[in-house]
């Protein structure tokens, strides 16, 4: 009844027996190595389109560098109130961005609409030099109210967004689990949608540690080699990255994974709203946000059950309930999800 994170779950079988064949002999360091060119050459295959790809080895470094190459020091990067990047990182975008401002806006279930959008643009206080420039824009996909945005979606904000030339970001963390549930080509969810750059997230779908920055004009990716290394991201070993992320995309292997944390959470949010403790929020991908009474949730810790609680985020609950966050994953079994629901129900 492990519910508190993707991050906790194991290794994908297909992605660590990949690493342990990358193990064998010697390849260069730094990504100079087949693996790299292979991988390379699959993400632009996957996106229709020629893409710069640069890999490390977590979503933070990504999210950072991502948004520091996009974004002026003088600069904002507008973005939920409640996104990762604002909220779980520790500060390390405006590190890394030499104290770029993040800029968070409102929005129901950890989206942002673009009548949101379009008035801080408009009506915000914006440029220098009293004031910071709006730079970039950055979307998390899924949120952190298990929503997604569909195709559409961006669209409209991204258009915004580059009418204000603004350029737009996603925070890939769990794009598989969205993708998964749009049905819609890698593509078409994000440079078909005016997506300029994107923090491709594997290391929540199944890899040890993995992720990418995906640049859909190559050009706009100009020494971010140089910034990866300068931030201490760029791993001498590097073939063990890209070997991880080989084994994630063949076959569709990440989409698979995706589907499936996505349909126990389903089979999660169901049992919930069956025994009166509907979510909160759509579940649209692999996260359920529900509103439980407090002596259910006693008694699902004393039973061995792991997850957290979580502020309710502008939502208003009975006293005698407490909100908490069930997160699945490629390893979750729908015996793990039964035994949960059961327990819930005394």
């Amino acid at each position: 009844m492990y519910f508190a994170s993707d991050n906790a779950a194991g290794i994908a079988p297909a992605i660590l027996d990949a690493i342990a064949k990358a193990n064998d002999g010697y390849a260069l360091g730094y990504g100079n190595d087949d693996w790299t060119r292979r991988v390379e050459h699959r993400f632009a295959e996957m996106f229709e389109r020629e893409v710069a790809v640069f890999l490390v080895p977590a979503g933070t470094v990504a999210n950072a560098l991502a948004l520091a190459h996009v974004t002026p020091p003088w600069g904002a990067v507008l973005c939920h109130k409640d996104a990762h990047i604002a909220t779980d990182e520790c500060g390390a975008p405006e590190f890394f961005g030499g104290g770029i401002k993040l800029v968070g806006l409102p929005g129901t279930a950890g989206k942002i609409s673009p009548e949101t959008l379009r008035s801080a643009l408009d009506q915000g206080e914006w440029g220098g030099p009293h004031h910071v420039t709006p730079a970039a824009l950055s979307l998390s996909q899924a949120t952190e109210s298990g929503t997604i945005y569909r195709a559409s979606e961006i669209k409209e904000l991204s258009d915004i967004a580059h009418a204000h030339r603004l350029a737009v970001h996603i925070d890939g963390a769990r794009l598989g689990n969205a993708l998964a549930r749009m049905n819609v080509s890698p593509a078409e969810a994000t440079w078909k949608a005016g997506v300029d750059l994107l923090s491709f997230g594997a290391t929540k779908g199944g890899a040890m540690g993995a992720e990418a920055i995906v640049f859909f004009d190559p050009a706009r990716g100009a020494h971010m080699a140089d910034r990866r290394k300068r931030g201490g991201a760029l791993l001498s070993k590097h073939r063990f990255i890209a070997a991880q992320l080989e084994a994630f995309l063949a076959g569709g292997l990440w989409l698979k994974l995706a589907r499936h944390a996505n349909d126990m959470a389903d089979r999660l949010a169901a049992g919930l709203s069956a025994a009166g403790c509907a979510p909160v929020w759509p579940v649209e991908a692999n996260e359920v946000f529900a509103p439980i009474p407090r002596d259910t949730d006693k008694r699902l810790k004393a039973a061995g059950a792991a997850f957290y609680e979580w502020p309710p985020l502008g939502l208003s609950l009975p006293e005698d309930r407490t909100l908490i966050r069930l997160v699945t994953s490629f390893q979750t079994m729908p015996a793990d999800v039964d035994k949960f629901l059961a327990t819930l129900r005394g």
